[in-house]
């Protein structure tokens, strides 16, 4: 039987798939993701702080964040959202902006499936430029995904 939290890099493919279990109801975790006010309580890496998210959760709505690394650097990032079905999927795009210009475009697709009280998040995130880039993303990621599980499990009802 396989692990309830791990972690799926296909490596014939520039694509990232993380499945996590959470301790919280799906649609607990689906708000962790649309509303800035719980967003910014766990989103980036460890050591990483989000201090804003800017969402307009609908179909063509588009979103902008801010993670700020330990050392003060900032990290923007927005996107478009493509599908939002509450508390069982979200599908956006994903750009770093560099230098306030729009990166590389990727696609992130989020599932919410509830299971006994708790929900399975899977988490897919494509095409990426190269091997290195896609793991990259899975570390910032996977901490990210940490710090949304403890967060989610502590905040009873949000």
């Amino acid at each position: 039987m396989p692990a309830a939290n791990n972690t799926d890099i296909r490596k014939d493919r520039l694509e990232l798939v993380i499945t996590r279990v959470l301790d919280a109801p799906a649609i607990l975790v689906y708000k962790a993701w649309t509303e800035p006010e719980h967003l910014v309580r766990w989103m980036g890496p460890k050591g990483f702080t989000a201090p804003s998210a800017k969402l307009d959760v609908r179909p063509g709505g588009e979103y902008r964040a801010l993670i700020r690394s330990a050392e003060g650097k900032d990290y923007w990032f927005r996107g478009v959202y493509r599908e939002v079905v509450e508390a069982r999927r979200l599908v956006f795009t994903f750009a770093w902006e560099e230098d306030g210009e729009r990166g590389q475009e990727n696609l992130v697709t989020i599932t919410f499936a509830e299971e006994n009280g708790k929900t399975r998040m899977t988490f897919t995130q494509a095409p990426f430029q190269s091997v290195e880039e896609r793991d990259g993303h899975e570390g910032g990621w996977s901490e990210a995904f940490d710090k949304l599980g403890a967060y989610v499990a502590a905040a009873g009802n949000i």
